[in-house]
């Protein structure tokens, strides 16, 4: 019984990891589709005498929402540049070894 709630388990957090990564594989083409479509219909619009196409107005969109797709693909991927796996180890290291130096005060 308690290997068919491990194996249930298992399974429930790779369902759950293969969402996540569908998840974030939509974002990517709805963001690819859509700033396509906008940077286009902009460039298109300045051969036709509208405005400039080097401009910030013109790649406001793909920048902020670019932004926040890499947060989402940070998260997806597990992937933390500054708190990441390293850091952790550091942390864990330097609480050990001061509990150390506490318990040989009391020795």
């Amino acid at each position: 019984m308690e290997f068919q709630e491990k194996e249930t388990e298992k399974f429930k957090r790779a369902k759950k990891r293969v969402e996540e990564l569908k998840g974030f594989y939509i974002h990517l083409t709805v963001y690819l589709v859509i700033n396509s479509f906008i940077v286009v219909n902009i460039l298109i619009r300045s051969w036709s005498g509208g405005d400039a196409f080097w401009q910030f107005g013109t790649f406001f969109t793909p920048f902020f929402w670019g932004i926040g797709l890499a947060f989402h693909g940070f998260k997806v991927f597990d992937y933390n540049p500054i708190l990441g796996k390293k850091w952790e180890e550091r942390q864990i290291k330097k609480y050990i070894e001061k509990d150390k130096r506490d318990a040989a005060k009391y020795k």
